[in-house]
């Protein structure tokens, strides 16, 4: 199953619509021609009484292409950052609300590259190792008239420094600071909800 996020609302991609159909969703669409999934999708949108949607198809790999056809495609890539103990974790407070670095991949870089890169300019450190790969997140947004769909990939990470963190204010973040592992649940309750399925596939909290 993929989900896909468009702010605090989710659309399933599934091809198990009996397990995956529950009380939440008040949108279904059985995946049929381009026109009536489009159709579908910007009904979805609009609609903003519509919190979450699955649209179903027997092959989950055509289905996901199919709608990824719907939108123009990002790629980036993002890390859950640790402090060499890992008893905490590197966060940042970007247009007002709680976030972990991530950015768009440039041209030649893999999504490694690109993830310590993307963190070591955010956050002002240097060299942080990757250490696992954790999954990727998929949203949707308008940027210039266009509305995007970006799918990033996460890696875990640790940074064996003891540099303190700058934010990039130019990419609007505020501040950033080590978050304490204890409390990862109020963070994962403050954070996007594409940033708290990180955090489940991570482990750090419960699905």
């Amino acid at each position: 199953m993929y989900k896909i996020f468009l702010k605090d609302r989710v659309v399933l991609l599934t091809d198990s619509i009996d397990s995956d159909l529950t009380a939440e969703v008040n949108g279904i669409h059985k995946l049929g021609s381009d026109g009536e999934l489009k159709r579908f999708l910007a009904d979805f949108e609009n609609n903003e009484n519509r919190t979450q949607a699955v649209i179903y198809h027997h092959n989950q790999h055509e289905l996901f292409q199919r709608f990824r056809s719907c939108y123009k495609n990002l790629l980036a890539a993002g890390g859950l950052v640790w402090n060499t103990e890992k008893t905490h974790f590197l966060t940042m407070c970007r247009l007002g609300r709680p976030d972990l670095p991530k950015g768009k991949v440039e041209i030649e870089e893999t999504f490694e590259m690109a993830a310590i890169r993307e963190v070591e300019e955010e956050c002002g450190i240097r060299k942080p190792e990757i250490i696992n790969k954790i999954g990727s997140s998929f949203h949707i947004y308008h940027l210039n008239n266009q509305v995007i769909l970006k799918e990033t990939r996460w890696f875990e990470m640790i940074y064996h420094g003891d540099s303190t963190p700058v934010p990039q204010h130019e990419e609007n973040i505020s501040n950033i600071r080590w978050f304490d592992k204890k409390e990862v649940a109020k963070f994962a309750e403050a954070t996007y909800p594409s940033i708290k399925e990180i955090l489940k596939n991570a482990g750090l909290i419960q699905t």
